[in-house]
C-alpha cells in the first residue's frame, strides 16, 4: 500500500479531527468525512470476508490498518466522544494484528467515552479487551517484556473494572496478571532480587486466587499450591 505524503497524512488528521470535534458527546459521528471512511471500511471488510484463513485475515488486516492511522489520531486529539463504528473496528482489528500497545491507546478513549462494538461483533467493549488481551498475553502474542506485559493487563484491568463482563473472563484476566507477575519473580530470583521476589510472588498469588474464585475451571489450582510452597521458601515461613 502507497504511503500517504506527509501533508496528505497532516490534512487527513485535521479533517478527522474536525469530524470528531463536531460531535456532541454521547452523540454519533456524523459528516461527510466519516461516511467516506465507513465506506472504505464496508470494501475491506468485504475484502477480509473474502478470506477463508484467519492467519491471512490478520495479515491482511496488518496491511490495512496504516491507512486508519491519521483518523484515529485526530479522533483521539480532538474527540467528543461520539460513537465512531470506524475507531472501534479498528481497535478490534489493531488486537487481532498484535499492535496491543495501540490498541490501548484506542481502548482508553472507547472505555472512556462508552463505545460500543459494531453489529458483527456479539461482545461488548470491556469484555473483548479483557478476552483479547489475556489471551493474548496467554497465547504468547502480547509483549513476552514481563514488566511492560504486567502494566498493559493492569491497565486493562483497571480500564475495565466497572463495566459488566463474565467471571469466565475476568478469571483468564487475572491468570494472565499472574503468570506475567510469576514472569517477573523468575528474573528478580534469577538476579538474587529477594524483596522484589517476596512482593510480586504475594501478588501473583492474589490474582491466582482470585481467578479461581471467579471460575473454579480457570485452571489454576496446581498454580496456587505451587507458588504457596514457593512464597514460604521465600518467606521462611513454617
Amino acid at each position: 500500500m502507497a504511503q500517504l505524503s506527509p501533508a496528505l497524512r497532516h490534512r487527513e488528521r485535521v479533517i478527522s479531527a474536525r469530524s470528531a470535534a463536531a460531535t456532541e458527546t454521547g452523540g454519533v459521528t456524523t459528516g461527510s468525512a466519516y461516511e467516506l471512511q465507513l465506506m472504505k471500511l464496508a470494501g475491506d471488510r468485504r475484502t477480509l470476508s473474502e478470506i477463508q484463513s484467519i492467519e491471512r485475515k490478520i495479515a491482511v488486516k496488518a496491511t490495512l490498518l496504516p491507512s486508519y492511522q491519521e483518523w484515529v489520531n485526530g479522533v483521539l486529539a480532538e474527540g467528543n466522544g461520539g460513537q465512531d463504528d470506524v475507531l472501534a473496528t479498528v481497535l478490534v482489528w489493531h488486537i487481532d494484528a498484535g499492535d496491543y500497545d495501540r490498541a490501548l491507546q484506542i481502548a482508553r478513549y472507547a472505555v472512556e467515552h462508552k463505545f460500543t462494538l459494531p453489529d458483527q461483533y456479539s461482545r461488548n467493549v470491556a469484555t473483548m479487551l479483557i478476552d483479547e488481551f489475556s489471551g493474548g498475553y496467554l497465547n504468547g502474542k502480547l509483549s513476552q517484556d514481563a514488566k511492560h506485559a504486567v502494566a498493559v493487563l493492569s491497565e486493562v484491568k483497571a480500564l475495565t473494572d466497572d463495566a459488566d463482563a463474565p467471571d469466565q473472563a475476568r478469571a483468564k484476566l487475572h491468570k494472565a496478571i499472574a503468570y506475567a507477575l510469576l514472569a517477573t519473580v523468575d528474573a528478580a530470583d534469577a538476579e538474587n532480587i529477594a524483596p522484589a521476589v517476596a512482593t510480586q510472588a504475594a501478588e501473583a498469588l492474589a490474582n491466582l486466587q482470585r481467578a479461581l474464585a471467579l471460575f473454579q475451571g480457570v485452571g489454576v489450582k496446581k498454580d496456587i499450591e505451587r507458588l504457596e510452597r514457593r512464597i514460604k521458601r521465600l518467606t521462611g515461613s513454617p
